[in-house]
């Protein structure tokens, strides 16, 4: 018996993220698991607050943040079943709100560890994430620049390679 039937994996196009989805795509083959991947669009701040900035058009951030999806998800094995998901609003709160709408029994997402002082101004979408979480919470980092990566980790899902299995159903 498996023990995780879903996974959910949160990206963001960064290489801690890429690492995260290309470990989770590893345990959704090994478990026999569905695989969702998911781009949160966060919300923006109004423009009011410094006229000067000019924010991307609503339908160019979507489109990137599409592009983060798809780009994600073409780099992955064909035999592992994946499902996408484009979400707006907070990025911890939407995960955790998506993981619980699909049953997830695990979230995978990179941690960037940018340090004390901007976790205090900014805030950790992976901290709350592994704080407010009912599910267990895997968090990955990439692969140091210059680094061989460890086994298990990688930082470019296109290049990385993961072990087949036979008799997978494909749910893409």
């Amino acid at each position: 018996m498996s023990c995780y039937r879903t996974i959910l994996a949160a990206v963001d196009g960064s290489p801690d993220a890429a690492a995260a989805l290309l470990h989770a795509a590893s345990l959704a083959r090994d478990q026999h698991a569905k695989l969702i991947v998911l781009t949160v669009i966060p919300a923006t701040p109004p423009q009011v607050a410094n006229p000067a900035v000019m924010l991307p058009a609503p339908g160019d951030t979507d489109a990137a943040f599409g592009r983060i999806v798809r780009e994600s998800v073409d780099a992955l094995p064909a035999d592992v079943g994946v499902q996408t998901r484009l979400a707006r609003g907070r990025p911890a709160r939407r995960i955790l709100e998506i993981a619980e709408e699909c049953a997830c029994d695990l979230i995978v997402m990179g941690f960037h560890g940018h340090g004390r002082l901007h976790h205090a101004l900014i805030g950790s979408v992976s901290d709350r994430v592994l704080r407010e979480s009912g599910l267990p919470v895997l968090l990955m980092r990439a692969a140091p620049r210059g680094v061989p990566a460890a086994a298990g980790t990688a930082t470019d899902l296109r290049t990385a390679s993961l072990p087949r299995r036979e008799g997978l159903r494909q749910n893409r």
